[in-house]
């Protein structure tokens, strides 16, 4: 067997690995797929990740799932940004300046499960993909002729598996990346984020959008809509030296809800969980027959719902080369290509985005403050500048910039 005829590994299913190994199987490229979690659990993931920006929607209609996610999902047409202290939205941007841009001028709110769960029920009726559900990732060896990786069964059983490439599509602890020696650069925020998932219409009650970023001084704030009837998620900084059980301590919780928007009663709060948050990048997404996508590649602020997006795009940048490698219609040497297209999304525009962000909410300075709300305000308000900011902010640029590249 010739290593174009080897299946392509992918290690992790989430949201990367899954849309890579769907484009995959679209293009009749078979592929192994390696999830240490089980069926059930693995559905059961906290519902992270749920805002999918136009540029993605675009790839994942080509992948044939957008019409399955959007019953799940909830349209999003524009977002508003806030002024905690004076309780007052200073600007608000409509996702129709890019009607002639993309075929998806807003923003579906739709949970990753989701998303893993229709890619999945799809990717088998392909019948290219070998999901291999509770099995953990070892290591794995390469050379000019492809790929040994070792796997374990829940019963501890081990498997060597045969490959072209492997992908590691495993999140930001990365084993293929830690075993290649590849330095993942960056830093780590001083603070903690606190995500609660609360029943409550803050649309109704508020006049909040199904979108909103809030700026704070001394705690700035997201607040989202899920799909679900009455279910929003809302962020707020916690202090790091502060331990875990009294920031999800209901007495904790209840008090920065009630900062946020008093009520004259408790709110239900459904879910809680803390994160700590970091903006890293790997130093090379390739080596050899090895490729980095998604979290394993680059890990960023939440702010602005990046992170899942750039790694759908990673899969999809990944699966057009890795087709016309497998193909025969180019060498691998197409793949350092990726490596500099992608790491330059990353550095870029994620990274970039995702600072800027951080830095428009948390800023302190009351001057600043204002200062930054303006521009933010103009922007909106002009129609050029508004499209422009949209075109970022939804990575359709981020998209064209990347293809520009050698």
């Amino acid at each position: 067997m010739t290593n174009l005829n080897k299946p392509v590994v992918i290690i992790g299913a989430g949201p990367v690995g899954i849309c890579l190994a769907l484009y995959l199987a679209q293009k009749d490229i078979r592929s192994i797929m390696i999830e240490r979690l089980d069926p059930q659990t693995f559905l059961d993931q906290e519902p992270r990740a749920g805002s999918i920006h136009p540029a993605t929607l675009e790839m994942l209609d080509d992948l044939g799932l957008y019409e399955r996610m959007e019953r799940r999902g909830l349209i999003a047409p524009t977002v508003q940004y806030w002024d905690r202290e004076t309780d007052s939205m200073f600007a608000e941007f409509d996702h129709a300046v890019l009607k002639n841009d993309t075929r998806f001028p807003y923003v579906l709110q739709c949970e990753r499960t989701k998303i893993i769960d229709e890619a999945l029920q799809v990717l088998r009726e392909t019948k290219m993909c070998d999901v291999r559900m509770s099995t953990e990732f070892v290591s794995f060896t390469q050379n000019e002729k492809g790929i040994e990786a070792l796997i374990t069964d829940n019963a501890g059983n081990e498997e060597r598996i045969s490959g072209s490439y492997i992908v590691s599509a495993e999140g930001g602890r990365s084993i293929i990346r830690k075993s290649l020696g590849i330095e993942f650069e960056g830093y780590t925020y001083p603070e903690r984020t606190l995500t609660v998932a609360v029943c409550y219409d803050f649309d109704k009650a508020h006049g909040y959008a199904y979108r909103n970023y809030l700026s704070d001084p001394e705690q700035w704030s997201n607040l989202f809509k899920w799909t679900q009837p009455e279910r929003w998620r809302v962020h707020f900084p916690t202090d790091i030296q502060d331990p875990p059980e009294k920031v999800l301590s209901d007495e904790y919780i209840q008090t920065q809800l009630q900062r946020f928007l008093p009520r004259d009663q408790p709110y239900e709060v459904v879910h809680r969980t803390t994160y700590t948050v970091h903006q890293r990048i790997a130093s090379t997404f390739r080596s050899g027959r090895a490729i980095l996508a998604g979290d394993s590649a680059h890990v960023n602020s939440p702010i602005g719902g990046m992170g899942m997006n750039s790694g759908v795009h990673d899969a999809i940048n990944l699966g057009q080369k890795l087709c016309d490698i497998l193909q025969g219609r180019t060498s691998d040497e197409v793949l350092d290509r990726y490596s500099r297209q992608r790491r330059h999304v990353a550095v870029n525009h994620t990274k970039a985005q995702t600072e800027r962000n951080k830095k428009l909410l948390a800023e302190k300075d009351p001057a600043v403050r204002k200062k930054n709300h303006d521009q933010v305000k103009r922007t909106a308000e002009d129609s050029k500048l508004c499209r422009e900011f949209m075109l970022r902010t939804s990575l359709i640029n981020s998209v064209k910039e990347a293809a520009e590249i050698l």
